[in-house]
């Protein structure tokens, strides 16, 4: 790598590069296919307002961030948004429109339709009819798919060498610029700079960006690049959680900057001027027109509809929850999946009590499978992993063995038909043996590989001090902490499909797109340690020695449930095991029957199982579409409410925690993935083109980290269309979530003041906010700068916070 440093440069090119570093973090990280998580698409722009980001993204990306006024207008027409929600959204924003009327009439009209500021190589296919964007789109997706590979490709680029330099490398080789009509394109890169920040501030002053035009500039070039800038805001994001730095995203932009020097250089007679206006664009300041202001007052008005019917739900008469000790107490993921699955359990059986908690089960373990080299961090993006674990055992060390010589065997076998000689007499030959396996996948008789078997084991670095200390806050967080049931079930959660590049994507993000069996099993073990127990008996909290404690995991996609019984030998509770399988069982086909309904093409809750080994299927199941509420209160709160498994649930007793620190944390952490989850549900329905994964069927995926669409161009990031669109309507309501927590307003403001980045989510309205009543019911809502307004009361516009 060359090395690059800040000595040498003025003042202005080192203000350049500031801006050029700041527009980097304005685009949203993309996790590899393997362990991809929801993500914030405006991760950088929360610290503004809806309206401001409209105005910001309609200048370097042509997008809108909100739904078509014809979306709305249906709302209104059906009775969804009513005057009152539309008169809310007044309040907040009286500039949108005189009065009702006059919003209901902007309601019809649609949207006026803008474009993005031009770049150079827009200019310049004006001015030469020949599709620059699209050549530079085509050529660095063949650079980039190679430069980021992850393993699928056969022939791997030589490793170790920073973005730029690969690149400079492969350009100056390139002919197809060249052929294209880019004269003297290879001679420009080998003259470029050897640094990339020094390449960067030198394209920057031959296109004559000044510091003011640079911002929105470079948010443009690299909004451009699609996929390819987030992987690079990944290396960027996994460096700075280990205390360290990345320069990819500036490398990326600088390539992108070279051409757009390039192509100035060639056709500069022809588009200085225009290019002069353009840059005078960007400098101007980003402000919202009136159609994005009424945009954005719509879209108020039915996130304020969608929380008057959450309010709704939760004012309806809870179930009955068990007093005293229950039968059997089962503690999932908060996932919104599970909500369903909880609801029908719990009607299975009085007696049965659930619990809410994050997936990860409080344990940020960097786990290892079987047999495997592959650390997988089976913990929340925003943390740095705190324990080991791995499955395999010292008495599995001749079977690990075996294992790997077959794994390098298929691996082997794998790259002989992919080879370049040998792939074509492969199939010539060999064709006709894979009948019985296209057969056997036409028909649904392929699985994915289910969960590990053998059981998970914690490194004894992880001592016991340290164990009775993680259970005894586990335990805590969770708001167990007393009335333990003989028998308590911890389930993470999964999907088994196939023929899903997106497979991890329907895994727990809270597991860091892993499955969390693991989780829910190490800590089964930890509290099943009889030293464990009296050492959280210190502190305050006893387990009966009756209490087992067992992990299991719930497919998500078919809702059935596995329990790892077989990681506590000599156990004395198969008889409460026998009944907790039956009550799973039942309460398994309440949930699919319920499932079926959302479904496109499931006619009944047993047609559900059947998608998760079809291999033609595009939604096995619609993961977290619907999400709108996040709860954290007592279930005695939400027990029984028809929730429709649109809500996070967790469990929270402001009463029993000292100090508030539980709450601290909910609010900084699932709280905040929870949003990064509705939000990229957001984006992915109002900026599908930006923010979306874009058409499964045309998918293919590429150095192993993520898809294009077709043979090559631009890495997709965010959901695909068929995770957000049943075909015919939309699967998810554009709302940006409403969280609701029940404890003291005084003890929540304290927390916001205290957490500037969780704060301005909810001041800048990513976020809805209100405090729940003794009875579950919503009594205030947050207004924004630390103040709370009565629930029916909507807060009034602020000016000095950025608009929603």
């Amino acid at each position: 790598m060359i090395a690059d440093t800040f000595s040498g440069y003025s003042g202005a090119q080192l203000e350049l590069i500031a801006k050029a570093e700041t527009a980097g973090r304005a685009i949203p990280p993309l996790w590899p296919l393997s362990s991809s998580v929801a993500v914030n698409p405006f991760l950088g722009q929360t610290d503004r307002g809806l309206t401001d980001v409209a105005a910001l993204l309609a200048r370097v990306g042509g997008l809108e961030v909100t739904m078509p006024r014809g979306w709305y207008a249906g709302k209104i027409a059906d009775g969804t948004i009513t005057e009152a929600d539309l008169t809310a959204a007044l309040r907040i924003y009286p500039d949108a429109a005189p009065d009702i009327a006059g919003l209901k009439e902007a309601a019809t009209q649609d949207t006026p339709s803008g474009a993005a500021l031009r770049s150079v190589a827009d200019l310049a296919a004006e001015v030469s009819g020949i599709d620059w964007q699209g050549i530079i789109t085509e050529r660095f997706g063949a650079w980039a798919a190679g430069y980021f590979d992850a393993g699928q490709a056969l022939w791997q680029n030589a490793p170790g060498r920073g973005a730029f330099e690969a690149w400079r490398d492969f350009a100056m080789r390139d002919l197809s610029p060249e052929i294209a009509g880019l004269t003297g394109f290879g001679a420009l890169v080998a003259k470029s700079p050897l640094q990339a920040r020094l390449a960067l501030v030198t394209a920057f002053e031959q296109l004559g960006v000044t510091n003011a035009a640079a911002g929105t500039y470079c948010h443009q070039l690299l909004l451009e690049l699609g996929g390819w800038s987030q992987v690079g805001r990944y290396r960027l994001w996994q460096a700075e959680l280990a205390g360290s730095t990345d320069a990819t995203t500036m490398d990326l932009l600088t390539i992108r900057l070279i051409w757009e020097q390039a192509l100035y250089l060639q056709y500069a007679e022809e588009i200085a001027d225009k290019w002069a206006d353009v840059l005078a664009a960007h400098q101007a300041p980003v402000t919202p027109d009136q159609a994005q202001i009424i945009s954005v007052a719509l879209q108020t008005a039915a996130e304020f509809a969608g929380q008057r019917a959450l309010a709704e739900t939760l004012a309806a008469d809870a179930t009955v929850a068990p007093e005293g000790r229950p039968a059997l107490q089962a503690a999932f993921c908060i996932d919104v999946r599970s909500e369903v699955f909880r609801r029908a359990l719990e009607s299975v059986d009085p007696g049965i009590q659930t619990l809410g908690f994050a997936g990860f089960f409080g344990l940020t373990t960097a786990h290892r499978g079987f047999a495997s080299d592959v650390t997988e961090k089976r913990l929340p993006v925003l943390l740095n992993h705190g324990v080991t674990s791995s499955a395999t055992s010292d008495s599995d060390a001749q079977a690990d063995q075996r294992a790997r010589f077959t794994a390098r065997a298929g691996r082997a076998w794998g790259r002989f038909k992919l080879a370049a000689v040998s792939s074509f007499a492969f199939v010539e030959a060999t064709g006709p043996v894979y009948l019985g396996k296209l057969l056997k996948d036409a028909l649904g008789k392929d699985h994915a590989k289910g969960p590990e078997s053998r059981k998970p084991l914690l490194d004894p670095a992880f001592g016991l001090e340290a164990r009775i200390g993680a259970a005894t806050t586990i335990l805590r967080a969770m708001s167990l902490t007393k009335d333990f049931a003989p028998l308590v079930l911890l389930f993470g959660h999964g999907a088994n499909v196939v023929n899903n590049p997106h497979a991890s994507a329907l895994h727990c993000g809270a597991c860091g797109g892993y499955a969390g069996d693991v989780n829910a099993r190490l800590l089964a073990d930890i509290l099943n340690d009889a030293r464990v127990r009296e050492g959280v008996a210190a502190n305050g909290i006893t387990i009966p020695e009756d209490t087992l404690f067992v992990g299991g995991l719930h497919d998500t996609t078919t809702d059935a449930v596995t329990i790892f019984a077989d990681d506590f030998a000599g156990h004395k509770h198969g008889a409460y095991l026998k009944t907790a399988r039956d009550w799973m069982s039942s309460a398994g086909k309440l949930a699919r029957t319920e499932r079926a309904l959302r479904l496109p093409r499931a006619v009944n809750g047993e047609a559900i199982k059947a998608r998760s080994t079809d291999w033609a299927e595009t939604r096995p199941e619609w993961a977290l579409a619907g999400c709108q509420a996040f709860i954290a209160a007592p279930r005695s709160r939400t027990r029984g409410k028809g929730l429709a498994g649109r809500a996070f649930l967790h469990d929270y007793d402001w009463q029993a925690d000292e100090g508030f620190g539980v709450l601290e944390l909910i609010l900084t952490a699932p709280v905040v993935v929870a949003s990064w989850i509705s939000l990229q549900y957001y984006g992915s329905v109002v900026a599908p083109v930006a923010f979306g994964g874009g058409n499964k069927l045309l998918h293919n995926v590429t150095g192993g980290i993520g898809v294009v669409e077709g043979n090559g161009g631009v890495l997709r990031g965010g959901l695909p269309w068929q995770s957000v669109h049943d075909g015919q309507s939309y699967s998810h309501d554009p709302l940006r979530l409403s969280v609701c927590v029940e404890a003291p307003a005084e003890a929540i403001t304290d927390i916001l003041r205290k957490h500037d980045s969780v704060c301005e989510l909810f001041d800048n309205r990513w976020l809805h906010l209100f405090r729940l009543d003794a009875a579950g019911q919503i009594d205030k809502r947050y207004a924004g700068r630390l103040t709370w307004v009565d629930f029916d009361q909507p807060p009034v516009a602020d000016p000095k916070v950025a608009a929603a």
